[in-house]
């Protein structure tokens, strides 16, 4: 899944709006972009939509609100029966946020008469210090668990920074950290990594360097916070043509070669490790195109 664009989870307009983008994911939002005066209309307006939406479009997932409120178990009781695609659990410290809310689904599609583990889990891993020392323990959480992503404005929130970009406005060291550790963390936990929203939506310019620079360090996606910015997303994590072509040649080397560690391909010495990226990406190029 290359575009994961939010959409607040209180507007029926902005979500068929939002379902003609070209996003891979929309995020039907019940956490921050929701006023506590409307969390219960945010939860009858996104069930509503999950129940009547064309489901051979986009991926729905619903983030829910976090464990520490008293909203999330309602949010889920409200939701999983009309069966979203998933639940982003935001603010997660641990793998173990994960086990709860996975817990939670697999009561609540019992309930329904659902699949159990047919509603998958992504996270957002880095809203607080603390979890930036837990990135390791999402592997194994839960095999619902999809995806991963990182957030910097509440991490600079809880550490109470100034601001999380220098003058330059790239980002600091903290949340250059919070970046990496959850592309290692992801990885690891043989899940997508998916690299954080670009703030400003004019800026097409600078969401497509900070979109390249995400998919040169191995993300295979990107948030959006609007419908402008699906389209750059999506080329940026399309693999070219000229891309594709190289992988399966890649692919086709070690085929013909039997079984072997190292072959040449075009004066180049590849082993392993370039063709398990040739194989990544081929597959990427299919998701994309389903």
């Amino acid at each position: 899944m290359r575009s994961w664009l939010f959409v607040p989870g209180d507007s029926e307009k902005k979500q068929s709006k939002a379902h003609l983008s070209g996003a891979d994911v929309l995020i039907l939002d019940m956490e921050d972009s929701v006023a506590l005066s409307n969390k219960e209309a945010a939860r009858r307006i996104t069930a509503d939509y999950l129940a009547g939406a064309d489901r051979s479009g986009p991926k729905l997932f619903v983030r829910m609100n976090a464990l520490d409120t008293p909203f999330w178990e309602d949010d889920l009781a409200a939701v999983v029966k009309a069966k979203p695609d998933g639940i982003m659990v935001p603010k997660s410290k641990s793998g173990d946020c994960i086990r709860t809310v996975a817990f939670a689904l697999t009561e609540h599609e019992q309930e329904a008469g659902i699949a159990t583990g047919a509603t998958k889990l992504c996270c957002v891993a880095t809203e607080t210090a603390a979890s930036l020392f837990t990135l390791g323990t999402y592997q194994d959480a839960s095999p619902r668990l999809s995806m991963m992503t990182w957030g910097a404005e509440d991490l600079a929130a809880d550490l109470g920074a100034r601001s999380n970009k220098d003058d330059n406005g790239l980002y600091t060291g903290p949340y250059r950290l919070a970046r990496t550790l959850t592309l290692l963390g992801a990885v690891a936990a043989g899940v997508d990594p998916v690299d954080s929203i670009y703030a400003d939506f004019r800026d097409e310019a600078g969401l497509e360097a900070d979109a390249r620079a995400a998919a040169r360090d191995g993300f295979t996606g990107k948030m959006a916070i609007h419908p402008a910015q699906v389209p750059v997303i999506n080329r940026i994590f399309t693999p070219s043509d000229d891309d594709l072509a190289h992988a399966r040649a890649v692919i086709k080397a070690f085929d013909d070669a039997g079984d072997v560690g190292v072959v040449s391909l075009d004066g180049v010495m590849l082993d392993m490790p370039h063709l398990k990226q040739a194989r990544r990406l081929v597959e990427r190029a299919a998701q994309a195109s389903n």
